[in-house]
């Protein structure tokens, strides 16, 4: 039974999807399928019960599944040891991030790991933050960068940045002549504004939810998105405005299709913000090189990214 036959096995239970387990792991449905039925005839046991809607593990499969994560987990991190004998600086850091942590954010701290490390490498990989979560879990991936990050036991959560929010607007919009001066635009002057927001349930538009509303705001939601790329469109398109990370807006104000106001705010209340956090599998033993690209992230040099921001 090869290594490889379980993984996709684990991930096509992990995935609940014979087509996206399969898609994990670069090969056909029919492959996947191929191999669960092979590592089933070896064992003489059904593992998957195919005749329900949607399919379901049978207890022996429940009882396999836990037993080929160990087997997979065990093997990857032999597998990692041995290639450290061979080339001990050589280890490549598997990252897994949020699309709006752009490589921008971080490409500074790669560069210098790689110019501390001969030999080491960086995979930066970009997902659904629901995706970030579980590749790390299954130690696919060595760290995740996630924002609003969900405690967990068997997750670590490092705090990375705190990112202030702004409104973002179109430069013709009169809500940008707030950048004239020093001071920007009060909440309330959203209200009524056609508003693109965040789709509900996520973390970010219940902060701003209740940061708008403790400030008297009433925005008009005009659409929803689930991620920051589709909201800018929007924005740059004069569906209306939004509030998002500043930091995610460098590309479209050095572009001049944006303009980022910043809040004007009583003394003592503090803009809303994005924490961004690194997270890895908590009992996960980390690489060297992890710990080593880890302590850079965490102790950038100011003016470089990575660097928490002051909020007035």
């Amino acid at each position: 039974m090869q290594i490889e036959a379980l993984t996709i096995f684990c991930d096509v239970v992990r995935l609940h999807s014979f087509s996206r387990g399969a898609l994990a792991n670069s090969v056909s449905q029919s492959a996947a399928s191929q191999a669960i039925r092979q590592i089933e005839k070896q064992l003489d046991t059904q593992l998957i019960d195919r005749s329900t809607r949607p399919w379901r593990l049978t207890t022996e499969g429940k009882l396999f599944f836990r037993g080929a994560k160990d087997v997979i987990e065990r093997f990857h991190k032999l597998e990692e040891e041995l290639r450290q004998r061979q080339r001990p600086r050589g280890y490549t850091v598997r990252l897994a991030s949020i699309y709006s942590v752009r490589f921008h954010d971080v490409s500074g701290f790669v560069s210098r790991f790689l110019a501390s490390r001969p030999g080491a490498d960086v995979d930066l990989e970009y997902m659904h933050p629901k995706e970030v979560y579980d590749r790390v879990l299954e130690d696919q991936y060595d760290l995740g960068f996630i924002s609003f990050a969900t405690p967990r036991r068997d997750l670590t959560v490092i705090p990375w940045e705190q990112q202030a929010m702004v409104v973002a607007c179109r430069p013709g919009h009169h809500l940008a002549r707030s950048t004239e001066d020093s001071y920007g635009a009060p909440p309330r002057e959203l209200s009524d504004e056609p508003f693109i927001a965040f789709d509900r349930g996520l973390p970010v538009r219940r902060e701003i939810d209740r940061f708008l509303r403790r400030q008297g705001a009433d925005v008009r939601v005009v659409a929803e998105f689930d991620n920051i790329e589709n909201i800018k469109q929007a924005v740059e398109d004069g569906d209306g405005v939004a509030v998002l990370p500043e930091r995610t807006l460098r590309r479209e104000i050095e572009d001049k299709t944006l303009v980022a106001v910043p809040f004007r705010l009583a003394p003592g209340v503090s803009p809303p913000v994005r924490p961004v956090s690194i997270i890895h599998r908590r009992k996960r033993r980390l690489n060297p090189a992890v710990t080593e690209l880890i302590g850079l992230l965490l102790n950038g040099r100011p003016g470089q990214p990575g660097e928490t921001p002051a909020h007035p």
